[in-house]
């Protein structure tokens, strides 16, 4: 109920089409006066107006929520024994949705291979949330929050006409900065937020992709990715690199810390009278380079750099450098200091191609850099297979 508040407050027109288990937890008169419609369930009810096939034709969105084991079969093999399924049939325009089960049914091999059918149609399967479900019950199953599922909505109908163009593909992204413990209080880090990883998480699940997220970040997660949680720079490089075994696309997005402590103390470091203590540092591995270096043939690698300029040479300069350092796909580039980038909603980008395309994004929201970013990316995955 709480989506539908979200669509019809947003100025949507919402057609509610329950099954008959949905029927069992909340009525048709409460979904009928939520939505300001007739709530039907069988595809003889006003059959004059054959419902099935003009509710399809005429969506410009379907939203499954929640999904079933059994919502999820039927339409993978072709069943329409209600109104909901017929529509899935005859839908012409986006469809989403939204699992919610135990564990043990999402992750069951007849439910594996139903979403890899309706991924593969184009049908954008979000992967459900992970937290307590039934009873004790605790795992992936959670049918992700209603504004999260909004959220891909909202995206997957801003799209239009371009519709899921990443179905089919995985990717993983990193997200956040680092923390490098010097005791069990205290660590060195830096300024990221994070947000912009989010956006390119979210993104590419509202476009079809499977997702994976490697945050350091406490942002609430977005519908339909799974999120790796990790804190350092040698956790987020093993995470990402185990990831990317699978992967299509891998975004570095994370700010990763060049050095860390040599040392870590086993207790708090007191303060002390006498002089600061000095520590000592030793650099962290290179991950955007080993995810180069260990690619497999057609995978795409997205680097960020948050660049300053300098004596040697302003921001871009040092991007081009980074590019060629790193030996990645495509490098974002941003200018980072104080009042810029961090922790905004918008972020002025370029976007440097290692062949030599460059595509300038100005104070754009972070949603738009991260459909630039896969684009660019979607591009060079075509290219790589032709």
């Amino acid at each position: 109920m709480s989506l539908l508040r979200l669509l019809t407050e947003s100025g949507h027109d919402v057609r509610v089409v329950p099954t008959r288990s949905a029927l069992q937890f909340v009525g048709a008169p409460t979904w009928a006066a939520l939505s300001g419609h007739p709530v039907h369930t069988e595809v003889w009810d006003d059959a004059h107006e054959v419902p099935h096939v003009r509710l399809g034709r005429e969506a410009d969105l379907v939203v499954v929520a929640p999904a079933t084991a059994d919502l999820l079969a039927r339409p993978a093999h072709g069943q329409a024994d209600d109104l909901l399924t017929s529509t899935l049939l005859t839908a012409r325009c986006p469809v989403v949705m939204a699992p919610a089960m135990h564990t043990e049914m999402w992750e069951h091999p007849a439910t594996v291979a139903n979403v890899a059918t309706l991924r593969g149609r184009g049908v954008v399967v979000l992967d459900p949330a992970s937290g307590r479900l039934t009873g004790r019950d605790t795992g992936p199953g959670r049918l992700p929050e209603p504004e999260a599922v909004f959220a891909v909505c909202r995206r997957v109908l801003a799209r239009g006409a371009a519709g899921p163009d990443l179905v089919g593909r995985t990717v993983v992204v990193s997200a956040g900065g680092t923390r490098e413990a010097l005791d069990p209080v205290r660590y060195l880090g830096n300024r990221s937020s994070g947000k912009q990883g989010y956006a390119l998480a979210a993104t590419a699940a509202a476009r079809g992709a499977v997702v994976v997220l490697v945050s350091t970040a406490s942002l609430p997660d977005p519908a339909g990715v799974r999120v790796v949680r990790v804190e350092s720079a040698l956790e987020l490089r093993d995470a990402v690199l185990r990831e990317a075994a699978a992967a299509d696309v891998v975004v570095m997005a994370a700010a990763v810390a060049d050095f860390r402590p040599a040392d870590v103390a086993g207790h708090k470091i007191k303060k002390g009278d006498g002089a600061a203590p000095t520590v000592a540092l030793v650099r962290n591995p290179d991950v955007l380079v080993e995810l180069v270096q260990g690619r497999r043939p057609g995978q795409v690698v997205v680097g960020f750099a948050a660049e300053t300029g300098d004596a040697d040479g302003d921001v871009l300069a040092h991007g081009r450098a980074k590019l060629t350092r790193k030996g990645c796909d495509l490098l974002v580039v941003n200018e980072v200091g104080p009042g810029k980038t961090f922790g905004a909603d918008t972020s002025s980008v370029v976007l440097l191609g290692s062949d030599g395309t460059e595509q300038v994004l100005t104070e754009a929201p972070k949603e738009q850099v991260a459909d630039a970013v896969w684009g660019s990316a979607l591009t060079r995955l075509r290219l790589s297979t032709r």
